[in-house]
């Protein structure tokens, strides 16, 4: 089995599969004219001292952050820790 581990305070986030997108008039939209989605769920973290986020949680980090590839016919992005901008958490509602 291989295992994709990020290395110099990376971070590896899976990203969500995009569906693809079509005008009403029937014309696919390619990729890259699509608005990236600029979060995932964090798989793996290269040893950080104290870090905010945990694998499983999901993140939102910094426009066009990182790299994005594809490992075990999964889509991921490889961010830099310091681009994570935040962590979407369950809040309970007033």
């Amino acid at each position: 089995m291989k295992e994709l581990q990020p290395i110099n305070q990376h971070v590896l986030i899976e990203l969500k599969e995009q569906e693809e997108q079509k005008t009403a008039s029937g014309i696919i939209i390619p990729d890259s004219a699509k608005e990236q989605d600029n979060s995932g769920v964090v798989t793996a973290i290269s040893q950080i001292e104290h870090p905010e986020i945990a694998v499983g949680e999901t993140v939102m980090f910094k426009d066009r952050a990182g790299e994005e590839l594809e490992f075990d016919g999964k889509n991921y992005r490889m961010v830099p820790y310091a681009d994570i901008l935040g962590k979407i958490i369950e809040t309970e509602s007033i």
